[in-house]
C-alpha cells in the first residue's frame, strides 16, 4: 500500500468507492480532489478495499476517513501505524457524525473529535432554490426581477464554444475585485482553471448567464451522490444587482433536475458568505468534524456516562441526583475532556465557554469545572497534563474557582493567577435586629431578563459574562432548592436582581447586584419569605491563566466571577 498524485487514471475506481457510501459531503468527488490536488498535493490509496486521501495542510498530513465497502476498521488502524512510524498523530477529515460514532466504538478514547463550522456544507431543497417560493425568500425573487428589468438575458450550458469566454470572464472578475484579493482567492481561481482545463474528463456541468450578450455569471457543478447534486464554482460580476440569485437559480433549473437536493459547499469561515448561504435557508447544515489522535479526548456523555457519575462520586461526593442534572443541562460531547486508562476514564475536566472582559474588549474563554482523578491513578499528574493540554488546545483564557485554598498553589504552578476577590461570608441574622424598611416589590426573573441587567450592573475590566443559556441552568438549579432569580424593585424604582437558594435554615445568595447597605435592608423581608434565619453571601474568589497575547491583569483581585455555573 502507497499513496500516489493523484491523477485522471484514478477516477474510475474512486467513483465507485464513492458510490458504495453514497455520502452527501462536497469532498466526496474525484472531480473536486483533482482539480485542489496542485493547492493540498492531494495522493490517494487503497486501504483493504477503502479509498484514503491524503492531503497536506499547515504543513502536516491530514487523511480522509476511509471510503467505501472495505474494511474501515482496519484501514484507520493501517492509518495509525503509517503515522506512528512518522512520529505524528493521525489527523482526520472530514467526518459524518455517523462515522465519529463508528471511530469512538472501535477506537474508544483514541481520538480528539470536533465538530469544524467553518467546513458544515449548506444543502438545500431543489425546489426550494428553483422555485423561491414563500416570504422568506421574497428579496431573492426581488433581486432576479431587477435582473430581469436590466435589459436582455439568455442562459446556456458551458460548452467548448463558450469555455474561453467563461475564463475571460473571471480575469475581469477579478479586476472587479483587486481591492479585496488574497491569496484564498488565487487559489480558487487556479483551480476554477483546472476545471475549466479538464471539464469533460472530470464530468463537470456548467452554466453560463449573458447579458446583452456578453457572459456575467456562471457556475460549475457535478452530481455528488444518489440524490444530491454540488455546485463547486459560482461567479458573477459583484456590481450587477440580481446576477448572483439569477444564476443560482438558473443553473438549479437546467442542471439539477433530476436531484433532490443541491449541496453548495462550505463558507470556510467568510461570515459575509456564511450570511449569504444562510438567506437561502438550507434544509441541511450539514455537520462535519476533524479527528485527530490524542491522550486527551472528549467524553461521550451518553456511552461513558456511568464512567463519569462514578469518577465525579468518588472526588466530590455530589449526589447522584445533581450529576445527572449537570450532565443533561450543561454537559455535552464537546466540553470535558478525558484521560483514559486500563479501558476506563481515569481523570477529567470540563470546559464551560464564557466570555471574559479583557482590555475592554470580551474575549472568549473557558470555565474549567470537576477537575478530578480516580483516587488510585492520583500523583500522575493526569489532571495537570489535561489542563496543559486545554491552555494550548483552546488557546483562550481559562478561569476557575478552587473547591479548596490549599489547591491554589497547585494552579499556581500551572499558570493561574488570583484573579476574583473572595468576600463571601456566612452570618447568624436575627429577625428583630434588622431594620424595617419599606419591602422591596418582587418578582421572579427569565434568563434573559437576568443577563441584561447583570451586564448593565456588574461589568468591568474582568467580569466573567455568562450567556442565557448558562443563567437558565443557574436559575433551575436554584429552583431545584427552593430558590430561584428575582428582580427587586425599590420604592424609588431602583432594580437590582437576586438568585438565591435554600439549604435548611440558610439563606444562600449565588449572586446579587445590591450593594452591602441595601441588601442588609432586604434581608429581613429575604429572610421572612423564605423561613430562614441566617445567610451566605459574598464574592467567589477565583483565578485565571491568560494565554500570551491577550492584556495582563492590571489589577488581579478586581475581576468579577460570582458565579460558577458547574
Amino acid at each position: 500500500m502507497e499513496f500516489h498524485e493523484i491523477t485522471l487514471e484514478d477516477k474510475a475506481w474512486m467513483d465507485e468507492r464513492f458510490r458504495e457510501d453514497d455520502w452527501n459531503a462536497c469532498e466526496y468527488t474525484f472531480a473536486n480532489n483533482f482539480i485542489w490536488r496542485k493547492i493540498y498535493q492531494v495522493a490517494v490509496a487503497e486501504i483493504y478495499g477503502c479509498l484514503v486521501i491524503r492531503s497536506v495542510q499547515g504543513g502536516k498530513y491530514c487523511y480522509s476517513y476511509p471510503v467505501g465497502a472495505g474494511d474501515k476498521r482496519a484501514a484507520v488502524g493501517e492509518l495509525l501505524a503509517i503515522c506512528r512510524k512518522d512520529g505524528q498523530p493521525l489527523r482526520m477529515a472530514p467526518l459524518s457524525a455517523e462515522s465519529c460514532r463508528q471511530l469512538s466504538e472501535w477506537f474508544p478514547g483514541r481520538f480528539l473529535m470536533e465538530a469544524d463550522r467553518d467546513d458544515f456544507d449548506y444543502i438545500y431543497a431543489r425546489e426550494k432554490l428553483a422555485d423561491l417560493k414563500g416570504k422568506k425568500l421574497h428579496g431573492k425573487r426581488n433581486h432576479i426581477a431587477r435582473f430581469k428589468d436590466g435589459g436582455a438575458w439568455s442562459y446556456e450550458p458551458v460548452t467548448d464554444d463558450n469555455l474561453e469566454e467563461c475564463r475571460a470572464m473571471t480575469y475581469n472578475w477579478i479586476k472587479m475585485r483587486s481591492d479585496k484579493w488574497n491569496e484564498e482567492m488565487e487559489q480558487e481561481v487556479s483551480v476554477l482553471h483546472e476545471a475549466f482545463d479538464h471539464r469533460k474528463e472530470l464530468g463537470l456541468t456548467g452554466g453560463v448567464l449573458r447579458r446583452e450578450g456578453e457572459i456575467v455569471a456562471f457556475s460549475m457543478g457535478e452530481p455528488l451522490n444518489s440524490d444530491t447534486f454540488v455546485v463547486h464554482f459560482e461567479k458573477a460580476f459583484p456590481d450587477m444587482q440580481g446576477a448572483y440569485p439569477m444564476i443560482n437559480q438558473q443553473f438549479v433549473l437546467h442542471a439539477c433536475g433530476e436531484y433532490a437536493y443541491v449541496n453548495r459547499e462550505e463558507d470556510t469561515g467568510d461570515l459575509g458568505l456564511r450570511k449569504a448561504k444562510l438567506s437561502y435557508y438550507p434544509e441541511i447544515l450539514l455537520e462535519k468534524y476533524v479527528a485527530v489522535e490524542s491522550g486527551i479526548v472528549y467524553a461521550d456523555r451518553e456511552t461513558e456516562r456511568e464512567q463519569i457519575a462514578d469518577i465525579w462520586q468518588k472526588c466530590f461526593g455530589d449526589e447522584r441526583e445533581y450529576i445527572d442534572f449537570y450532565m443533561q443541562e450543561r454537559m455535552t460531547d464537546h466540553n470535558m475532556l478525558v484521560i483514559h486508562e486500563d479501558g476506563k476514564i481515569v481523570s477529567m475536566a470540563s470546559f464551560l465557554p464564557v466570555c471574559y472582559l479583557c482590555g475592554g474588549e470580551y474575549v472568549d474563554a473557558r470555565y474549567v469545572y470537576a477537575v478530578a482523578t480516580l483516587p488510585e491513578y492520583r500523583g500522575r499528574g493526569l489532571a495537570a497534563r489535561i489542563l496543559k493540554f486545554a491552555q494550548e488546545y483552546y488557546g483562550q483564557p481559562l478561569l476557575l474557582a478552587p473547591a479548596e485554598k490549599t489547591l491554589m498553589d497547585y494552579y499556581e504552578k500551572l499558570g493561574f493567577v488570583a484573579a476574583f476577590a473572595d468576600t463571601g461570608a456566612e452570618q447568624e441574622v436575627t429577625l428583630t435586629a434588622l431594620s424595617a424598611e419599606e419591602p422591596y416589590e418582587t418578582k421572579p426573573l427569565t434568563a434573559q431578563e437576568y443577563v441584561k441587567l447583570r451586564d448593565e450592573k456588574l461589568q468591568r475590566d474582568g467580569y466573567v459574562q455568562w450567556d442565557a443559556e448558562a443563567v437558565g441552568y443557574a436559575i433551575r438549579l436554584c429552583e431545584r432548592a427552593d430558590g430561584g432569580a428575582v428582580l427587586l424593585t425599590a420604592a424609588d424604582g431602583a432594580q437590582d436582581l437576586l438568585l438565591y437558594e435554600k439549604d435548611g435554615d440558610l439563606l444562600v445568595i449565588e449572586e446579587t447586584t445590591l450593594e452591602p447597605d441595601k441588601l442588609g435592608a432586604v434581608l429581613p423581608q429575604l429572610l421572612a419569605e423564605s423561613g430562614t434565619c441566617r445567610v451566605r453571601h459574598g464574592q467567589m474568589g477565583g483565578m485565571l491563566w491568560l494565554p500570551q497575547g491577550l492584556p495582563e491583569v492590571a489589577a488581579a483581585t478586581d475581576g468579577y466571577l460570582a458565579l460558577t455555573l458547574g
